[in-house]
């Protein structure tokens, strides 16, 4: 899968996308990630590529000549990447768009900056998302997160029991995890992961999720598509005093 990062600041990523499970994806060749620096597109010599809003206000407006050329320059002979914006009017990217994304040949992002983009870069691109609401100064970090995890679920790049029980992944939270020492400064890993007895460590293992779920994210469960176990086993947390 290709990745493409249109950005101001393309020595924000260079660290990021040469570790771990990212560095290693590239390495192997199932995944790519270029930095196209929007400077690059800009008109003059000293690569302004923003100025002042029209209509007066604080701050600066990324110019509209130098975002879309900058996208344009990621178009190959009959391939177009998708194209996101980081934008606080995006929807809010979670793990179900990181799933859509997964499907596409190619992503481009585009790291929003200063008070934000001209509105006519809109026309430009196809989605546009927010990963909080919180201000950050710059979209670098929405398209670090995007594209972590999209790669994630890429084949090949994790192994899919990894993905496949990972918290949001299913729709709940990732219960507890335990590794040794089996006990450490009196804190002892629960009986049942030693016992040996698979089907009783997958249930433990569902029942822990959800009750973590339902401590810390009761909201996902409205949503998650629960089976008859899964409801009983929430019958059994919620019993408990």
């Amino acid at each position: 899968m290709r990745f493409i990062i249109l950005t101001l600041f393309p020595g924000m990523f260079t660290g990021f996308i040469n570790e771990s499970i990212i560095g290693r994806a590239r390495d192997t060749g199932l995944i790519t990630v270029d930095l196209v620096n929007i400077r690059d597109f800009a008109r003059d010599r000293r690569q302004v590529a923003d100025d002042y809003p029209f209509g007066g206000g604080a701050g600066m407006v990324m110019k509209p000549e130098p975002v879309a050329e900058a996208i344009e320059s990621t178009y190959r002979a009959g391939e177009r990447p998708y194209v996101v914006l980081t934008s606080a009017q995006g929807r809010v990217f979670d793990q179900s768009v990181a799933q859509e994304y997964a499907r596409h040949e190619s992503i481009a992002v585009v790291c929003g900056h200063y008070e934000g983009v001209d509105e006519r870069v809109s026309a430009f691109v196809d989605d546009q998302i927010c990963i909080g609401d919180y201000i950050l100064t710059g979209g670098e970090i929405a398209a670090l997160a995007v594209l972590d995890a999209t790669s994630r679920l890429v084949p090949g790049v994790i192994s899919e029991e990894s993905s496949k029980n990972e918290s949001f992944q299913a729709g709940i939270l990732e219960g507890p995890q335990y590794t040794r020492p089996r006990e450490f400064r009196g804190l002892e890993v629960p009986e049942v992961l030693l016992s040996g007895d698979h089907e009783k460590v997958r249930v433990w293992r569902r029942k822990e999720a959800l009750r973590r779920t339902l401590v810390s994210r009761p909201d996902l469960l409205w949503r998650a598509a629960l089976t008859a176990e899964d409801m009983k086993l929430l019958k059994e947390i919620k019993g408990r005093p």
